[in-house]
């Protein structure tokens, strides 16, 4: 064999002998030892990302793993309720303009009034919120008793399940009537959690009342919230944990 064909031959294997000797994976020596997993050669272990650029939109590289942002946003209904979306970050805002029209920045927070004036005329503003004041109560023939729900519940108790029976009672022997159902909490909790509580409780009630042979048409719920609690103690927070029934 030429001496010149006995080098090459000679060249090749070693080449091929040595370019098979890549590390073991996760160990690498540069990009393309990882490529196969599509991932990248950092400190000579194969890892998901370098830098934030590696990991897609909302993500950040952190000690070689792609992780959440927190509070990440694109847009501010994407925060918690009040909160705006500065520079992809969910924040409380720092004036009336970063809240959107019609809403104000208070202590933070975007709400729909801070003061009554901000509020429809014969409104009242609570907790940032407009709230119409309550119709006047309607007496009808026959008056339900309210029902009681056990803290954080909108399952009916036993108790409250008797109650009904009179109450279903009492909607279908007047004819031309509807009974509003409203849903009540005690002042524990936020505004929004306790307006989801309250429409639970009226919802479990009507939906009660429905199998008792109540016509839907007949009834409406509502939620109240916290709006109308007075309880300072356990025993006052249990009469505001409550569905109560006006005639309209």
């Amino acid at each position: 064999m030429p001496r010149s064909l006995w080098t090459l031959t000679v060249l090749g294997s070693l080449s091929i002998l040595f370019g098979a000797c890549t590390p073991k994976y996760p160990k690498c020596d540069n990009d393309e030892h990882c490529k196969e997993k599509g991932e990248y050669c950092v400190n000579g272990m194969c890892q998901q990302c370098r830098d934030d650029k590696n990991c897609e939109k909302g993500q950040q590289c952190k000690a070689g793993r792609c992780e959440a942002i927190p509070g990440y946003c694109e847009s501010k209904d994407e925060c918690p309720p009040g909160q705006v979306c500065k520079a992809n970050r969910c924040s409380p805002c720092a004036n009336d303009a970063e809240c959107g029209e019609g809403l104000k920045c208070n202590n933070g927070k975007c709400v729909n009034c801070i003061t009554d004036s901000d509020c429809p005329e014969n409104n009242e503003c609570q907790n940032g919120v407009c709230v119409a004041p309550p119709p006047k109560a309607v007496q009808g023939p026959c008056q339900p008793a309210a029902v009681l729900f056990d803290y954080n519940e909108s399952v009916l108790t036993s108790k409250a399940t008797a109650a009904l029976r009179d109450a279903a009672k009492c909607i279908k022997s007047v004819a031309d009537r509807k009974m509003r159902v409203e849903g009540h909490c005690d002042p524990r909790g936020t505004e929004e959690y306790n307006l989801a509580l309250g429409d639970r409780r009226a919802r479990s009630v009507k939906k009660y009342l429905r199998r008792l042979g109540v016509k839907k048409r007949k009834m409406r719920s509502v939620s109240k919230g916290k709006l109308e609690a007075t309880g300072s103690d356990e025993g006052s927070w249990a009469e505001d944990r409550k569905a109560k029934f006006i005639w309209e």
